[in-house]
């Protein structure tokens, strides 16, 4: 059997990544990131993030710092404890975690879950806005037999319970579109029009989408005319290669300059996240391959 790339999931509960063959530089940002002792100088109309996840064994202290050395502002999928950290170093946190237990399967659409998502998300929506954040991701969860209709209201039920309160602290839940092709097999949000349809039904400013540009493209593909679309909608993006899920380079089949250029005529403010695992040994290929890829998304 053909070894699968790591997930999120399995690296937030292994706090390590594997690795692969280290991989090429990127041709389209080799004019700009030469030079790797400079600081990134970015345009200003994206505002990046990385997820922390994707450099698993870096200390996040050190993450904060080479973030800050590349020009980012902020980093992406952090629970409470670590804030401060980040705070420390200046950076915010572009999307909070609920300080309880983070899953991909048990989420909104299983009614069995509301009882514990209700309590961990009225303990954590306080603490984001206390800390000044904005968006506090939450998930579908997976099918488990159902149908679209019956996911929806499941849905629509739970969430409505702490809307209000996202309201209230203005605190947007966003919702992140994963693909169930490959690597979350089973999970409900997996198309841009289910998450869109959900958004509609509860017609709140506070419920948004994350539109993950590497799973989307797996699942639907049309990335650019789902973007424009769709766009009032999605509150947060992320990216990785495809297919692999590794970096932006010419070895994988979406051309980053393009979505992003869609991304900001829409009037985008929010932020953009690197969300690709890194093939290269060594932290210094790593990072490179993080400036690589900022460089290729700074439109």
């Amino acid at each position: 059997m053909e070894k699968k790339n790591p997930t999120r999931r399995s690296v937030i509960k292994a706090l390590a990544l594997t690795t692969a063959m280290a991989g090429n530089v990127n041709l389209w940002a080799a004019g700009t990131a030469q030079k790797k002792k400079e600081a990134m100088k970015l345009k200003g109309n994206i505002n990046h993030s990385v997820c922390q996840w994707t450099f698993g064994k870096m200390p996040l202290d050190e993450l904060c710092l080479n973030a800050k050395k590349l020009g980012l502002g902020a980093i992406d999928l952090l629970a409470p404890k670590d804030w401060p950290t980040l705070q420390k170093h200046g950076l915010i946190c572009s999307m909070c975690y609920i300080p309880g237990k983070v899953s991909l399967t048990d989420g909104f659409a299983g009614t069995e879950f509301h009882a514990g998502l209700i309590r961990d998300y009225e303990e954590g929506i306080p603490l984001v806005a206390k800390a000044g954040y904005k968006n506090l991701i939450c998930f579908s969860g997976s099918r488990r037999g159902m149908d679209d209709e019956t996911g929806f209201k499941n849905c629509v039920d739970g969430l409505k319970k702490i809307l209000p309160l996202a309201e209230k602290n203005k605190v947007t839940l966003v919702m992140e579109l994963l693909n169930s092709k490959v690597d979350h097999h089973d999970y409900m949000c997996d198309h841009t029009a289910w998450g869109v349809e959900l958004c509609k039904r509860l017609g709140s400013e506070n419920f948004k989408l994350l539109y993950d540009i590497y799973h989307m493209q797996v699942d639907e593909g049309n990335v650019i005319a789902n973007i424009r679309q769709h766009h009032e909608y999605i509150a947060h993006y992320h990216t990785a290669g495809v297919p692999g899920r590794h970096e932006l380079n010419d070895k994988q089949e979406l051309y980053y300059p393009a979505i992003m250029n869609a991304i900001v005529a829409t009037g985008f403010k929010g932020h953009v996240a690197q969300e690709f695992i890194p093939t290269g040994k060594t932290v210094e290929e790593k990072l490179q391959a993080l400036k690589d890829a900022i460089t290729v998304c700074d439109v």
